[in-house]
């Protein structure tokens, strides 16, 4: 302690001979003034009802400290472990303090970017590292201008209409000047800039047909490249966990279920008595233009279907049938391919056509090289099956995501803050209003121009200048000087993760908002300490679907350490930075419980407009001091939703946003864009790395699946990893007889390999997959040694950094293939979850 205060004293005669233009006189009021605390009215021994993406929880409190977390409702037997994990939630691996690194506090005009990740750092007062990031921001926007600012927040931030931390930083970037963002995400990467051209929507995070429909109407459904069992642990804002309600009611059914998956799921193991597809990684397209293709030539599509509701048929044909490559897609081209029987194919396409069928396809598909094509030629082949607005058929890309198909509730729809306007600002640096002026006008018109899609970013930050095709349009990667960044973890989720490493080392300053000592946080030049979600108070809303719950995030327990909210972290950097900006950004001064105040009543006021609405939706005192959700009902209309009913009822007067109103097997607008990994239509291409390729760089193909027991990277440092690490690293699965091979038992620790990096894991043996396939989840945090050699099993060390194709640019992390070995060396210590080094 001693050490930490010469350290403070030191380091705050430096910063505070720092020049600023923003006047402090009033900075003493920075701290918690204007930004009321609720502290006081705690429950110190007690249950208080919160939210996390895992669902509503009862939060028990004793003595002013969390002990126990379990679900506020079970609606489902199955089971879901990260209910259960706040404690360590609030108290592991946390920031205390806001942080500087030291070479960056020592002389920010020369702050030797290439040690980022291997400094030391120091603590700084709070008020000083605010001080510094306005300076510094201010000093980029004059030197390089508003687009050298990156604001960066991919990733699942937390729950909560009123701290989010994406919305929030946006909020706060727009305000000063503007800032480049990405388009698009890493989920849906690929299919969410092709479902445009082909069904008018981005379609990916569209309601589906209800599921009481599914389960009266379908006869077969096939669950193709989604896990939903374990995938429906999670959902955006907070789980209404219907969805398990409705696959357990699923595997009560006469209905056939058909999982095509290269693994043996959790789905695959839920639904015992399901036929698995063993399908090999990457060549789900192959398999569908078998199918496709078989039933064109024995005359079983439904050719009415094509004629009435689709466009371009007739232009995929040439392809389908081998005219226009040589190359006749049958199913036993299919199987050379995908390694499943040409019989099974066949036999697929006639249970598909000859009974009702429902696909549900995940996004797994399409993180891959090429993802484009999978849920394109899906829609194709459900298109000849003709289903598509038929009770019980067609398809469906989100019933494995946050409970898509329970049906909508009626009632009130909770709101949230804005990311607001952008300001403007005279030739002085003082703020004039955010009114919308040219000068504006043209920033956002050059924002979309350097705006880059998400996956791109390593890509982005070492090639300033560079312009690439997207969509149809150039972008130019804009010369990053400066990232903020609030709201996840590029630094485990990013692909390549050594190449990230590098360009990450390239702009000057990277401040990062965050709850943990996360690799990006250990990575970043200034860090604030933020609270989680048990330490403020917000207001959420259940399922991105049903919308069935309006609740409560009640804060459990004093903020601890320093940690501040994000809210007030922007609110006195906007204090800092200009005079007026801090009106602008709080709306004069509001409070997180103003915020959550007026988000509610404009729900009240919905409810209270709708007739014969029986609701018990109180108002919102009592609703915040009774500690329960309010909840609403589904509606007849909305429980027998058919996805393109009223399309294919009407396709005049229900037509789709595409060119020509219709479901497009062949886009005009795709085709002449002439990429050269993106024809018109869907179609196979050989993926970078697979199995079936000649000349394999690696043996094995890396399956990086999402990991039970946490979310992404999140709760990777809770004790619940106990229940898997082996060896204390992340595991492997491996097949038996390719351990056996390598000379590999249980609990061996092996090294992952290939020409991009490598990582230690520990061995599970299985039979859950054929030879040639290894498993290891994604999420883990990258901690790498001297070498860059993760010692905890980041899969992301060893995936590939390129685009999905030039048409969306998605990331492509389930396109690897990997070596494997027993490690035979001296095992490194484990530090991903250690604090990094203090000065």
């Amino acid at each position: 302690m001693n050490n930490q205060r010469r350290n403070i004293l030191k380091y705050g005669a430096i910063l505070g001979a720092m020049p600023i233009i923003s006047k402090f006189s009033v900075f003493s009021n920075l701290i918690g003034a204007e930004i009321s605390s609720v502290s006081s009215g705690l429950v110190k021994n007690g249950v208080v009802l919160n939210a996390t993406h895992w669902g509503m929880l009862n939060i028990t409190v004793k003595d002013g400290v969390i002990v126990k977390s379990e679900p506020y409702q079970k609606v489902s037997g199955i089971y879901n472990s990260l209910q259960y994990t706040v404690p360590d939630s609030v108290y592991k691996s946390r920031i205390k303090y806001p942080m500087v690194r030291k070479s960056y506090l020592e002389n920010p005009d020369s702050p030797k970017p290439e040690l980022r990740g291997k400094d030391e750092w120091v603590r700084v007062r709070y008020e000083d590292a605010i001080k510094l990031v306005a300076r510094e921001l201010k000093k980029t926007r004059k030197e390089h201008g508003d687009e050298s600012i990156y604001a960066g927040s991919q990733g699942w931030k937390s729950s909560g209409n009123m701290h989010s931390s994406t919305i929030l930083l946006h909020r706060f970037m727009n305000l000063t000047g503007g800032a480049i963002v990405t388009m698009g995400n890493y989920s849906t990467g690929a299919v969410s800039f092709t479902m445009p051209h082909v069904v008018g929507s981005i379609e990916v995070y569209e309601q589906q047909t209800s599921w009481p429909v599914v389960l009266e109407h379908s006869k077969v459904v096939v669950i193709w490249g989604a896990n939903p069992i374990l995938t429906l642990k999670i959902a955006w804002t907070t789980t209404d966990e219907l969805g398990y309600k409705y696959f357990e009611e699923l595997k009560q059914k006469d209905i056939e279920i058909v999982v095509i998956d290269p693994i043996k799921s959790e789905t695959v193991k839920y639904y015992d008595k399901c036929t698995h597809i063993p399908i090999r990684p990457n060549t789900d397209v192959a398999m569908m233009l078998g199918m496709a293709h078989y039933l064109y030539t024995s005359g079983k599509y439904d050719k009415d279907f094509i004629e009435s509701y689709t466009y371009g048929f007739d232009k995929f044909l040439p392809y389908l049938l081998g005219q226009s490559d040589g190359i006749a897609k049958t199913p036993e081209w299919a199987s050379e391919i995908c390694k499943i029987s040409a019989d099974t194919i066949r036999a697929l396409a006639d249970k598909f056509k000859d009974n009702r069928t429902m696909f549900i396809s995940g996004w797994s598909m399409q993180r891959a090289h090429h993802g484009e094509q999978p849920h394109w030629m899906l829609i194709a082949l459900a298109s000849m099956i003709g289903q598509i607005g038929l009770p019980g058929g067609g398809f469906g890309y989100s019933y494995h995501y946050a409970n898509g198909g329970v049906p909508t509730c009626k009632g009130g729809v909770i709101t949230g803050i804005n990311k607001g306007k952008r300001g403007n600002f005279d030739e002085n640096g003082n703020f004039i209003g955010t009114q919308k002026t040219d000068a504006s006008q043209e920033w956002e018109q050059k924002a979309k121009k350097h705006n880059f899609p998400a996956p791109r970013i390593a890509e982005m930050l070492l090639n300033p200048g560079k312009v690439i095709d997207h969509n149809g349009k150039k972008i130019t990667y804009a010369d990053t000087q400066f990232i903020y960044w609030a709201g996840g973890n590029p630094l485990t989720h990013h692909q390549d993760l050594n190449m990230l490493v590098k360009a990450w080392r390239k702009p000057r300053t990277v401040v990062v908002n965050e709850i943990y000592w996360t690799p990006t946080a250990k990575m970043a030049d200034i860090v604030f300490p933020i609270t989680t979600s048990f330490e403020r108070n917000d207001i959420v809303m259940s399922g991105e679907y049903s919308n069935m719950h309006i609740v409560p995030m009640k804060q459990a327990i004093e903020k601890l350490y320093e940690a501040k909210d994000d809210y007030q972290v922007f609110s006195d950097l906007c204090k800092a930075y200009a005079d007026g900006l801090y009106e602008e950004y709080t709306q004069g001064g509001k409070s997180e419980m103003d915020w959550i105040k007026e988000f509610y009543n404009s729900a009240y006021e919905q409810v209270k407009a709708i007739p014969d609405l029986t609701v018990d939706m109180k108002p919102f005192d009592e609703f915040w001091a009774e500690n329960k959700p309010v909840i609403f009902s589904s509606t007849p209309e909305s429980d027998e939703y058919v996805r393109y009913a009223k399309f294919r009822e009407d396709p005049i007067l229900n037509v789709l946003g595409t060119p020509s109103g219709l479901i497009e097997i062949y886009s005009d607008v795709v085709a002449n864009m002439h990429y050269d990994d993106c024809m018109g239509h869907p179609a196979w291409f050989e993926p970078a790395e697979w199995l079936g390729m000649k000349d394999k760089p690696a043996e094995f193909h890396m399956v990086s699946s999402h990991p039970a027991d946490r979310l992404h990277s999140q709760l990777n440092y809770a004790s619940i990893r106990d229940n898997y690490a082996v060896a204390n690293r992340e595991p492997i699965w491996i097949n038996k007889k390719d351990a056996q091979k390598k000379g590999i038992n249980d609990g061996d620790i092996v090294r992952v390999f290939n020409k991009r990096g490598e990582v230690l894991a520990g061995a599970i043996l299985t039979d859950d997959f054929g030879e040639g396939i290894v498993k290891l989840n994604e999420g883990a945090w990258y901690d790498p040694d001297e070498n860059g050699m993760c010692k905890n099993g980041c899969p992301n060390v060893l995936t590939i950094d390129i685009p999905s194709s030039k048409l969306a640019n998605g990331n492509i992390a389930h396109t690897a293939l990997v070596n494997i070995e027993k490690f035979t060396g001296k095992e490194p210590e484990l530090t991903a979850f250690s604090d990094p080094k203090f000065a």
